[in-house]
């Protein structure tokens, strides 16, 4: 029996109902998990048919574990305890979410932040060791990151060929470079896709390094490879797929919560995944991460354009009884809304889960889930404001205090625009009230600034909308892509800031403050060039800006 439980009430099992039998009779489960290129369309076909081999990691991923385990017995030799991780998108949040829901210490360096990069450099390098992460091997944060500890290592008089584990796929620059300076070098999959990649080296070396039982994981994925490669009606895959996406008309935010299922952080990995995925021509899903202690529609003015995805704990309720009950109506989560999913499972099953869900999602909106054109475009536009020297060379339209403010994707800043409280006014009136939603995007240390996620409660209050929170440029791997490919909803926050002190990027012409500068720049205008309206806050005075920002967002 299945270990994975997936419930809907509502509109999503209307949309179970509607979609399941055709996906049953076109095979869609059989054929992913034969690796059957032509499920997404002819358009999609060339892609798919180098991103598949994730339905077979649960196996294939096997002899990961005992080399990780050997690897972990070398560095504790060398009297490592501290585990970092540099990586991006994929790279980085699969990663975080096995160790947080095993309560093993990781520390992830998914920025460019100075500051926030200093902070991880500046901590016990005697007993750190780095895992760098890229698929492509050319990742700009990562190549950085990696820059910078290997100078803080030579200069602390550390070998950083005994210290630094780099993950990519063979044959990549990144690959090629490293084998050839003596860095220890562990080969992922390459016909895997960076967001469905939690259950290749990406996700289980810099986990098992940590301490997480990845052989546990790969356990768990491979005891629902049957159920979830079976064309029956029962399928968990299909089921959530079709909840996902197949409502009528389509609820296209969907809204995640945790009622205790023991994973943390799930919802911020399938966020990514799903936004990636399915954000593209137009089309997609849109997930929000609810803050926690929030009712997921509390504040929502009109949630018919949302579904509820509840995460419970594997007996379905939490009562502990084994009843797999935990939706008796639509009425059963506060806020539902008439359309409500509950998803119940251990890790490595639910990894698998989301992933087949994410692909049969992209099937019934007719996208190739496995491509993410506007991710690169935002890469590009961020070099080229590096090649031109400058990332804030247009003027602002105002200045109050510490926060300069700069308005782009249309006319919609009144001329008569007089402060901060007024820009940010003039940004939330462009929220369509029945299908718009916030994105509120902050390229600041996250971990110093954490406190800052408390806006986006008081965001969706404010503005009756779904409100989403990001960290540039963490989330430029992820939900950018559904930002400016994804349908034309959103409305656009940025937060950008003078660092408290700058970093330079060992060997290379620019700074950590430079690079993030122009990723959030380059984020700013993709977004423009799509007709988004984007608000662009940058605080010359972190202290001080924040202080005033904070103030024109919770009013």
């Amino acid at each position: 029996m299945s270990s994975l439980v997936v419930q809907a009430v509502g509109a999503a099992a209307d949309a179970v109902d509607r979609h399941l039998t055709q996906l049953v009779q076109d095979e869609v489960a059989s054929r992913l998990f034969a690796r059957d290129a032509t499920l997404w369309g002819e358009a999609a076909e060339s892609e798919a048919s180098i991103r598949l081999s994730w339905v077979g990691l649960a196996r294939s991923s096997r002899p990961l574990v005992g080399e990780i385990a050997a690897l972990r017995d070398q560095l504790r030799l060398r009297g490592v305890s501290r585990i970092v991780l540099c990586g991006m998108g994929g790279s980085s949040l699969a990663p975080e979410v096995i160790c947080a829901t095993a309560g093993v210490p990781l520390v992830v360096l998914d920025s460019s932040d100075p500051d926030m990069v200093r902070a991880a450099l500046e901590d016990d390098l005697s007993v750190t060791a780095v895992v760098v992460s890229s698929k492509s091997g050319s990742t700009l944060e990562t190549d950085s990151q990696r820059r910078a500890f290997v100078q803080a290592f030579t200069d602390a008089g550390i070998d950083p060929t005994e210290r630094i584990v780099v993950v990519t796929d063979p044959g990549s620059p990144l690959d090629e470079q490293s084998r050839a300076d003596g860095y220890r070098v562990v080969n992922a999959d390459p016909h895997v896709g960076g967001r469905y990649s939690a259950l290749t080296a990406f996700g289980l070396v810099p986990s098992g390094l940590a301490g997480a039982d990845v052989a546990q994981l790969l356990d768990e994925a491979e005891e629902v490879v049957d159920v979830l490669s079976d064309d029956d009606r029962g399928n968990p895959g299909l089921r959530l797929g079709a909840a996902m996406a197949g409502t009528e008309p389509l609820r296209d935010k969907l809204l995640f919560t945790d009622a205790g299922s023991g994973i943390v952080g799930l919802a911020d990995w399938a966020e990514q995944l799903i936004a990636e995925s399915t954000g593209k021509e137009g089309r997609g899903v849109l997930p929000v991460v609810t803050p926690e202690g929030q009712e997921p529609t509390q504040g929502i003015t009109d949630p018919s354009d949302c579904t509820v995805v509840v995460l419970v704990p594997e007996d379905g309720d939490g009562d502990g009884d084994g009843d797999d009950d935990p939706l008796g109506s639509p009425d059963a989560a506060p806020g539902a809304a008439g359309s409500l999913v509950s998803v119940a499972g251990p890790l490595g099953a639910q990894l698998l889960l989301w992933e087949v869900a994410t692909a049969v999602a992209g099937r019934i909106l007719g996208i190739n889930p496995f491509d993410q054109p506007d991710v690169e475009s935002a890469k590009q536009a961020a070099r080229d404001i590096m090649a031109a020297g400058s990332s804030t060379s247009d003027e602002p339209d105002l200045v109050d205090g510490a926060v300069e403010v700069r308005a782009a994707g249309g006319d919609w800043l009144p001329r008569e625009a007089d402060g901060l409280a007024a820009a940010v006014e003039a940004l939330l009136a462009q929220l369509d009230p029945s299908t718009g939603y916030l994105a509120v995007m902050v390229y600041l240390d996250r971990v110093a600034h954490a406190d800052l996620s408390r806006w986006q409660s008081a965001l969706v209050e404010r503005t009756g909308r779904p409100v989403t929170f990001g960290w540039g440029p963490r989330f430029l791997h992820s939900t950018g892509q559904y930002h400016k490919g994804g349908p034309a909803q959103g409305v656009y926050l940025q937060v950008t800031g003078t660092p408290t002190e700058d970093l330079p990027v060992p060997g290379k012409d620019f700074t950590f403050g430079e690079f993030i500068a122009a990723q959030a720049a380059g984020d700013a205008g993709v977004l423009a060039e799509h007709g988004r309206p984007v608000l662009r806050l940058h605080l010359t005075d972190q202290a001080a800006g924040l202080e005033q920002v904070s103030g024109a967002v919770l009013g």
